[in-house]
């Protein structure tokens, strides 16, 4: 079966399935099923750098001079919750990147799709920056990155991250605040993650770009990098990759839809608005070395592009660039640290 029949297969199915997928925007993850690492992961890379514990209930990836480590869901999906508990490395992190993201570039080398929560580290003293981003069909050409700083040490203890990925709209949550919505629209065209993908979660070098630009690179003097991950939840519509076509929907009617909301709540809503007031320091839609013209998409906040510019005068301003300091790219190589 080509995809364009997969796809029309997939979408003649959506409407039933979302349905009740939906009522998940809003819920805790721990109203769903939380799998071992046997049931839902497969080993990615790192040899030894990635250690079973707890009977599989948890996951270490460590990152040396030798390698990184990374592991993958072993379905692919097309579009539900995805979440898992991650503790990332503490002290001197600089240059360090721990990936808990979407793809199907192993499928669609030219046209890949990605949902992207990356975890970028930095020098001692200076907080890890949290990276949300997005591709639809190859346009890695229009980065639609985010950037956070978050209310608390993700290197003291577990946080919960999670992705909601509908036909209609993508929403990153931060133990169950939902950080980032990203809707679907028509000036988006195909660049709307719309292709199954894979789950996948990593640890490696970013050096060359992570922290202020590749500035500040992995002193491997404070290896091995640990990164914890433990409870998994991966409940959506899995693919058989080669027939393309749904195998199962992992809906769990015993969920009361009544107690969980369509949608983000107001409450939650409003949680959203003041996270992103206090904690964002980057949005690709006020970038104006990047864009002259935003992207199409992008629904500007003159006092959310005030508070940027003040945070960033050059980039979310009028000023000259700075060679020195911003370096930009397909990858989001911001500056601050």
């Amino acid at each position: 079966m080509g995809f364009s029949s997969f796809t029309f297969l997939c979408f003649s199915l959506l409407p039933s399935f979302l349905l009740l997928l939906l009522p998940f925007s809003s819920s805790s993850p721990s109203n769903l099923p939380v799998l071992s690492f046997h049931e839902a992961y497969n080993h990615l890379f790192g040899d030894a750098n990635l250690l079973l514990l707890n009977h599989g209930k948890s996951v270490h990836l460590y990152l040396d001079e030798r390698t990184g480590a990374g592991f993958l869901s072993q379905d692919l999906y097309l579009h539900g919750f995805f979440s898992a508990s991650i503790k990332l490395p503490a002290d001197y992190t600089a240059g360090v990147v721990v990936a808990f993201y979407m793809s199907n570039g192993d499928m669609f080398e030219n046209n890949h799709d990605e949902i992207d929560f990356e975890f970028l580290g930095n020098i001692r003293g200076k907080e890890w920056r949290v990276q949300t981003n997005i591709y639809g069909n190859g346009s890695t050409n229009v980065g639609r990155e985010e950037r956070y700083g978050l209310w608390f040490d993700p290197a003291e203890d577990f946080h919960q991250y999670s992705i909601l990925w509908t036909d209609s709209r993508i929403i990153f949550y931060v133990d169950e605040v939902p950080i980032r919505e990203v809707k679907r629209t028509a000036s988006m065209g195909g660049e709307f993650p719309s292709k199954p993908m894979t789950l996948y979660a990593t640890i490696w070098d970013g050096s060359s770009w992570a922290t202020n630009g590749g500035k500040y690179k992995v002193n491997y003097k404070y290896s091995p990098y640990i990164a914890e991950f433990s409870e998994f939840v991966l409940h959506g519509c899995t693919v058989d990759p080669i027939e393309q076509v749904f195998r199962k929907c992992d809906l769990t009617p015993q969920i009361s839809e009544a107690a969980i909301p369509n949608n983000i709540t107001t409450a939650k809503r409003t949680k959203m608005e003041s996270f992103r007031r206090k904690h964002m320091t980057y949005s690709y839609c006020y970038d104006h070395l990047r864009y002259k013209i935003p992207p199409a998409e992008c629904v500007l906040d003159p006092q959310e592009a005030k508070r940027l510019r003040k945070f960033d005068p050059v980039t979310f301003g009028k000023g000259r660039r700075h060679r020195a300091k911003h370096r930009h790219s397909s990858q989001a190589e911001f500056t601050s640290v």
